[in-house]
Order: structure tokens, then sequence, then C-alpha cells
């Protein structure tokens, strides 16, 4: 089997009219996002009346839209619950798992020691045997001598503790390659096979997890993931994708951050209910052998932890899918040294995550090219992906800002007309109606801190702090505007003007006030 476009990173990637397709392609979400701005406003000024309608409509689709996945963010919440209570070794204890191994890859760049030292601890404590365990710290080259002397020390202070522990270190200069996470990691994959061979001669029951270095799992997350490994319908044609839950230092963390991770935490678990959509995210996990077959993640993308899904599912003509895990790891909520700085932060890191619209092109590309997978499927995943990215650059400032036009720009003949004076009352009754969920979000949000977050000083913190809590969700407004629907925006204006405006790799500054150096 092969897939002779597997490893495509932009239209500069390909040749003659697939080349121009290929731009057509990066083209595309983009131009739908301005086409959809730009008509509301021209709607608004050349025909009030059917902008006011077509806002009306919209407003109520996105309270349909809101009520649905509320209800599959509940849903998820209690899977979550009872997933967390249950003792996964004894549900694995009538299973056949002594022979499963466990390759765990953890990239880092210029984070200090404290965070890579915290990342392996981490591990060391999980309720898996170390002896079936092994250990890759992936250094970059271009993060100078400090990270080389990291690796090191940590090497020699948890080395003798697993089956086996590694240290790479990715080149800075590879050609076909850009820096980021997706290099590293792929070059950390292929420098231990060997290592990996000699300690498990049955490959097909290695599995792969790539873990960003602020990534702190449940001590039985091994197993959790183990047993929907081993219960898996297609084990080798399935990712395994937890819920990132960013509770590292989110007490350190200001509102508007606070609110930016809850949101994107709420996000992959409405999208834990609906596997037909979900793809992998951040930390992830799969079999070797699927990862060996399509040659590692990609190394010239941005978005390489979402890529590795759509590798799979081209290479394997559709035949792959993403098995939610119903299981929280837990990351660091976006922090800069001071508000400011956070916020810029906030902003770029959702940005890269918008930049994720470069799987667009790639995926309908390889839809093109690969007729063999049933029209449905690839019908389904278009749809589904073109209107995710829509939504994404669109929806919030077509409620928020542009919904009010056909008042200000539409002339005294339509502010004299009914459909005028009912305009803002049913926006407002249709955005109260909507607003009503973000008490179910204060809600799961501190359910969330207090039944899965393994810091015990959470359940010490005052009444006031934890009242900040619930009062932070009025930011919500502020935040899908400034944190979703412009980095999006953004992001797929990037890809639709191509060369110099695309988007490099991004490294999230890991920054904690209470974090010890070394």
């Amino acid at each position: 089997m092969s897939y002779p476009y597997l490893h495509i990173g932009s239209a500069n990637d390909v040749t003659g009219s697939d080349r121009r397709l290929y731009r057509a392609l990066e083209i595309l979400p983009g131009a739908l996002a301005w086409i959809t701005l730009v008509g509301v406003v021209v709607l608004s000024w050349k025909a009030p009346v059917a902008a006011a309608v077509f806002i009306i409509l919209f407003d109520f689709y996105w309270l349909i839209k809101t009520i649905f996945l509320s209800a599959h963010l509940r849903a998820n919440w209690k899977r979550m619950r009872h997933h967390l209570e249950i003792d996964w070794e004894e549900r694995l204890r009538p299973m056949r798992w002594d022979h499963v191994r466990q390759l765990v890859i953890i990239p880092f760049a210029c984070e200090p020691h404290s965070i890579v030292e915290e990342a392996v601890e981490n591990i060391l404590q999980s309720q898996w045997p170390k002896e079936r365990m092994i250990v890759v710290l992936a250094a970059e080259e271009a993060a100078g001598e400090e990270a080389r002397i990291i690796a090191e020390h940590i090497r020699q202070q948890f080395g003798n503790q697993f089956g086996a522990f590694l240290v790479s270190t990715h080149p800075s200069d590879l050609a076909g390659e850009i820096p980021g996470k997706g290099s590293n990691e792929t070059w950390a994959l292929k420098q231990s096979l060997r290592v990996v061979q000699s300690l498990a001669p049955d490959l097909e029951y290695v599995l792969v997890s790539s873990f960003d270095v602020d990534t702190r799992i449940p001590s039985q997350y091994f197993l959790c993931l183990t047993w929907h490994f081993l219960t898996a319908e297609y084990p080798h044609r399935s990712s395994f994708q937890p819920v990132p839950l960013y509770h590292n230092n989110i007490w350190e963390a200001p509102a508007l951050s606070r609110v930016v991770a809850m949101s994107g935490t709420f996000w992959q678990m409405m999208q834990q209910e609906r596997p037909e959509r979900l793809t992998t995210f951040s930390s992830h996990s799969m079999s070797l052998k699927s990862l060996r077959e399509i040659g590692g993640w990609q190394t010239n993308i941005v978005s390489e932890d979402s890529r590795i899904f759509w590798n799979h599912y081209l290479f394997y003509n559709g035949d792959y899918r993403t098995v939610p895990l119903s299981y929280p790891v837990y990351m660091d909520a976006n922090i800069g040294k001071t508000f400011w700085q956070t916020v810029k932060q906030v902003y770029k890191q959702q940005r890269r995550w918008g930049w994720g619209v470069e799987n667009v092109p790639y995926m309908l590309f390889g839809f093109l090219k690969r007729s063999v997978i049933p029209l449905r499927k690839r019908l389904y995943y278009t749809f589904t992906l073109l209107e995710g990215f829509w939504s994404w650059a669109t929806n919030a400032l077509i409620i928020f800002l542009l919904g009010w036009l056909p008042l200000l720009i539409g002339g005294e003949a339509f502010n004299q007309t009914i459909l005028s004076y009912n305009l803002p009352r049913i926006t407002r009754v249709i955005m109260t109606l909507a607003m009503v969920g973000l008490v179910m979000s204060a809600i799961i949000s501190i359910s969330l801190l207090l039944s899965t977050t393994p810091n015990t000083d959470t359940k010490k913190r005052r009444w006031w702090q934890w009242g900040t809590m619930v009062i932070q969700w009025i930011f919500i407004p502020i935040t899908i505007l400034l944190f979703g629907a412009l980095p999006g925006l953004e992001a797929q204006t990037r890809l639709m003007l191509g060369g110099r405006f695309r988007l490099g790799f991004w490294l999230t500054p890991k920054h904690r006030l209470t974090h010890k150096e070394v």
C-alpha cells in the first residue's frame, strides 16, 4: 500500500496542474470566510431586509447548535467521571496484556529543567510495569547546549528506572523539514527503533504516545489506553485520544486564559461524543505498526498532531478512526510573565491551532486522488471540516459584531420597518437563551477541577477564588471573538495568501509562577 502524496506540506510540494489545484484548495477556506463576512456587510447595506432575515435565521441555527453541543458536553462530563472511577487494572485482569509495551516520546526545546523533570517523574509514577516502557526524551539541537544538559541530567536521574530511557537530539538543518514538534518526534522515533525492536520483538503491540512536555497523566492512563487498544475493533487502524485538561497551573492563570483553556477542553469533550468527527490533537497515542507504515509524523508542517490522523486516513483509504478515551491528561494553561504577555501568547497559540486549516487542502486533495475512499465518507468529511473552520472564523463575528449592521447602514427606509424594530429584540432573546449554557459551563468547569485535578491544593482554595472561576464566564463573548474568531480568520487568511504569510511553528512558552529551577 502506498500513497505518493502522503507528506505534502503545501502547494510547493507538487507540480503542474496538481500545484494549481492544491493552491486553489488552500485558498478555499479563507475565501469562504471572507465571502461570508463581506457578504453580510454588503447585504446589510444593499438589502437590509434580506440581511436581517439571514441574521435571525443564523442566530436560531447557532442556538440549536449550542443546545446540541451542550448535550454532548454533559454526556462526556458524566462519561469521563465514570472512567476515572474505574479500576483499569482490574478491567485488564481477564485479558492477556503482558505483551503490550509503551513507547513514550516527549519532545522539548526551551522548557526549563523543572517542567521536563516533572514530565518524566509523572510517567514514572504511573501504574504500568516500567520494564515494559521505553521513554524517549527528544531535544532540539537548535535549543542549544542547555537543552542537551537538561536531557543528560534527566537521563542520569531516571534512566535506570525504565525498560529503556533514550535521549535524541533533532538536527536543526535537515532538508525538507521545518523546526517543530513533528520533525523532532519523527527523528526520535527513528533513532529509537533499534532499541524498541530489541526489547519488544512483537512490534504490533507497541503503543506510541506523543506527549507535549507539559502533559501530566493520571496514574492509570496507560492501563486505560491499553484496555481501549485491546478491545478496539481495529486496533492498528486507530488512534487513541484523551481529553486535555489545562489544570496544571490553572489557579495561576488570568481569567481570560482560563476561559480560553476550558473552552478548548469543552470542545474536545464534545468531539469525544462524536467519534466520527474526532481527530488527534496534542497528546495522543497509536500503534507503532501503523506509525511506521506511514513514516512517522509529518516533518514539513505545523499542525502535525492533527495531520497524523489524515496521513493515516488517506494511507489506509479511509479505513482509520480515532477512538475517544474519555479520560483526561493534564496540561498547562497559557501564562506569560505579565498579563499582556499572556494575552499575546494565548492569541498566538489559538492562531497556531487555527493553522490546522492547512489540513483542509491536504484532505480535499487526497480525496480527489484517493477515489477508492467511499464517496459518502469523502462528502461527510469535506462538509465537516469546511463547516468547522468556516464557523470558527465567522460565527462569533456575525453574532456579536455584524448582527447589528442592518440597523446601522440599512438606511432610513429599513429602520422604519417592523423587522428593524424586532431584529435587536429577537437577537437579544436568542442570545439570552444561548447564554444560559454559560451556567452549565461554570458548573462543569468547577466539577472538573474538583473531581479530576490531582493537585490536592485545589480543594483548599477559598470561596472567593472559586467565585472567580464562576464569574470568569462573563468573558466568553470577548474570548470567542479575540481568541477564537480573529486568530482563526487570520490563520485562514494567511493560508489563502500563501508565500511569506504562511505560519511557521511557534513554541508556546511554558511558564509557571511556582515551578522550581535547578
